[in-house]
């Protein structure tokens, strides 16, 4: 038993984790000594349990937590240094934007000052919010299809914006890598009408990144007014349906604040803070969250008969799975990506110089946990080789799927000794 409540609270939380099957053997090259075995049989669960770091908090509570966490982190260390990056990144000018997507039809909404346009001030949870005021004009092909190009369109974007930075600063495009570089981080969010738009931390830098002091003319202001004219030329053509030719690009609304004022979100102060955290909350949220669509693939259409979902998120869902089955459509996947409305892009992204990668934090949380698991239990686990060191080990491991989450005993001694992940966050 304390066996299994170990391996159990290895997991973190995770409710659904993979089961596998095998074992792993490290020796010592020279000698051919054998340091340590692993066989999965003989652990107390009868398996190697593996957290499945889904990133979803529909799916798995706990490892989206730590999904969100790690986020944070990662752009945090963007905005103020840390974790690799220099501190002198503070300094750099920064701005938070927020880019949409076009209209496709009216929607039910809350504006500022006012009505809906159906006459109704609704309340902030109300259902209706984001559904078309009239379903039958709504242009269901063209939102899903914008989804589809929304990963293409900021990658013109990025393209263009190093153009107009560097146009703004009287540089030649290639000049221009000689004297400074963008930097970046995004997050993807669904709107509650199911479009896609992206929140951006944006950054001017040295010409070799976050590790340089950016030019005297680089300035916020420069930034602001390059991302505008970036954001206003970026389209890409899309496919012609129905003899209709369509082309696609960023919204007209699109907010652009320095990172220095006091005038995000109302009252709350416009810090590195406030725009990190606001930033890794969508990390863990997709198309189900906002606009009460699903968080798994579908496998036949037939299968939304029997789930419970808005008529909007239902016809959008039906649209992609149609426009699916166009060849001249086959590169866009609709029909896989039909539970996302048609967005296949990753949700967060950044350039490589914005700062630290999500694969180096798990790095430094596993080889933490190792540790501290060699304190706690003296495990005798062998560390990491040293790829400086003339004593190094040679791992040979071979491991097979063998399933996915937790026996129903399993389930119950890990809820009792698992905190709430919400109670963590808040």
């Amino acid at each position: 038993m304390p066996g299994l409540m170990r391996q159990l609270r290895g997991l973190g939380g995770c409710t659904t984790p993979i089961r596998l099957d095998g074992q792993r053997t490290d020796i010592h090259p020279a000698t051919g000594e054998v340091l340590h075995e692993l066989n999965a049989s003989e652990l107390p669960a009868g398996n190697l349990l593996v957290r499945c770091n889904n990133r979803r908090a529909t799916r798995c509570p706990a490892c989206a937590e730590t999904y969100r966490r790690d986020t944070y982190q990662l752009i945090t260390a963007g905005l103020r240094g840390g974790k690799g990056t220099p501190e002198r990144v503070a300094t750099h000018p920064r701005v938070f934007a927020t880019f949409t997507a076009p209209s496709f039809g009216p929607v039910h909404n809350r504006p500022s000052n006012g009505r809906c346009r159906c006459g109704t001030q609704h309340p902030d949870t109300a259902a209706e919010l984001g559904t078309p005021l009239d379903p039958a004009t709504y242009d269901y092909e063209a939102a899903v299809l914008w989804n589809a190009h929304a990963s293409a369109i900021w990658t013109r974007f990025s393209i263009y914006l190093r153009r107009e930075v560097a146009k703004r600063a009287g540089l030649t495009q290639r000049a221009f890598k000689e004297h400074a570089r963008v930097s970046f981080a995004k997050v993807a969010e669904y709107q509650r009408r199911g479009a896609v738009h992206f929140h951006a931390v944006i950054r001017l830098d040295g010409p070799d990144g976050g590790d340089t002091p950016p030019p005297a003319w680089a300035t916020p202001d420069l930034l602001s007014d390059a991302i505008r004219a970036a954001a206003a030329t970026a389209d890409v053509p899309g496919p012609v349906l129905h003899g209709r030719v369509h082309t696609f690009a960023f919204g007209r609304q699109l907010d652009i604040r320095p990172i220095r004022s006091a005038d995000f979100d109302g009252n709350t102060e416009l810090t590195e803070r406030a725009v990190a955290a606001y930033i890794a909350k969508y990390a863990t949220k997709g198309a189900e969250t906002a606009t009460g669509t699903l968080d798994r693939p579908l496998k036949f259409l037939a299968e939304l008969a029997q789930m419970t979902l808005t008529d909007h998120a239902r016809q959008m869902i039906r649209t992609a799975w149609t426009l699916g089955a166009r060849k001249d459509l086959a590169d866009l996947r609709l029909r896989a990506w039909a539970h996302m409305l048609g967005f296949r892009g990753h949700f967060s992204t950044k350039t490589r110089r914005y700062s630290t990668t999500l694969g180096a934090l798990r790095t430094a949380r596993a080889e933490w946990r190792r540790l501290q698991a060699v304190i706690a239990h003296g495990d005798q686990t062998p560390a990491p080789a040293d790829p400086d060191s003339d004593d190094t080990t040679l791992v040979l491991a071979h491991w097979n799927f063998a399933g996915t989450g937790l026996t129903r005993g399993e389930e119950w001694l890990a809820a009792s000794i698992t905190p709430d992940p919400e109670g963590a966050a808040a």
